[in-house]
């Protein structure tokens, strides 16, 4: 699940960064969020860096790394479920 919503996410990220060169509509920042809340933060992680997107709006960093903290809890709390 990890690596196919962290391949959507890249991908996504990468639209919304040529979306807003050509001036285009973009991907809502919500939508971002939201995949990376699934599971794909690690492509959306890679994509920022890569794309140098997303990287300055601190409101956004902030909302994205909380929802890696939630994802991450979530996962743990999965896993010691599962044990």
């Amino acid at each position: 699940m990890y690596a196919g919503a962290s391949a959507l996410c890249f991908t996504l990220y990468a639209v919304d960064k040529a979306a807003a060169r050509a001036g285009r509509d973009r991907i809502s920042e919500s939508t971002l969020l939201a995949i990376g809340l699934v599971g794909g933060w690690p492509g959306a992680i890679v994509a920022q860096q890569v794309f140098r997107h997303k990287t300055a709006k601190r409101s956004f960093r902030l909302r994205f790394w909380l929802s890696v903290t939630v994802n991450a809890a979530a996962f743990v709390w999965m896993a010691t479920l599962a044990a």
